[in-house]
């Protein structure tokens, strides 16, 4: 079957989609395989593929085990990515959900992307879109010294993580609360890279390309409710509902 509008945008723009998952959290595959059905695509294409998330024992000076792992797995990526000698791909969380009308403004983003010159890109513009620079196509030029949280969908190019996978690499070997940037969330890290980078040239898609799905958190402390087995279940149906 060929690639849809939106799959051929997406495979064009990035090569590569790599989804990072736990194997143990089959109802996040699940939720993301839904996504990428909505463009065209799954977790059988063959220009996808699942990354296996890290789960360290420890949280080694970082806020939580499950930031530690968080920061190990998108380090992970991009390392894959120099590996395999790939010139960009896009990282999506598990938890990612396209936002409301965002398919089919897939192969407009596609143009606008393919004659700007970029390094990274956040599928949303953060929780203060009024600070951004206007628009241009759907396009914000993010300023160095602006960050964003969340990395559910995250393009990147060899270049970006040629200067990020060292930078991330002596954040987490230094002292928490170090001033050069010690051990820390993975997205504030990324901010504190472009901060120090301030060549690299990232964009944020306006409006949201992507949001969160709704889901048990892998990062922070679990609620008791996703403690208890029963409601565990619960719980996760009716996240599935919202």
């Amino acid at each position: 079957m060929p690639d849809t509008p939106a799959a051929q945008a997406l495979i064009e723009t990035f090569g590569r989609i790599v989804v990072i998952n736990l194997p143990d959290r089959a109802d996040r595959r699940r939720g993301i395989d839904a996504e990428l059905r909505k463009a065209g695509l799954s977790l059988d294409h063959p220009a996808v593929e699942l990354f296996t998330a890290v789960r360290p024992d420890t949280a080694a000076g970082f806020p939580s085990i499950g930031a530690h792992g968080a920061f190990r797995s998108h380090r992970g990526v991009m390392a894959r990515l120099l590996d395999q000698g790939w010139s960009r791909a896009l990282v999506l969380e598990d938890d990612m959900a396209f936002a409301p009308g965002a398919i089919a403004r897939l192969p407009a983003l596609a143009a606008a992307l393919a004659v700007r010159d970029w390094d990274m890109l956040y599928g949303h513009p953060g929780d203060r879109p009024d600070a951004l620079p206007p628009a241009e196509a759907g396009l914000v030029p993010l300023p160095a010294d602006l960050g964003l949280i969340q990395l559910h969908f995250l393009g990147l190019t060899r270049r970006a993580a040629e200067i990020a996978v060292p930078a991330l690499d002596a954040m987490a070997a230094r002292p928490p609360g170090s001033a050069d940037g010690g051990p820390m969330h993975v997205d504030g890290a990324l901010n504190w890279v472009r901060q120090s980078n301030p060549a690299l040239r990232a964009l944020a898609v306006q409006p949201a390309l992507a949001l969160q799905r709704s889901s048990r958190s892998d990062i922070a402390a679990p609620r008791w409710f996703d403690r208890t087995p029963g409601l565990r279940q619960l719980a996760t149906m009716l996240r599935g509902l919202r």
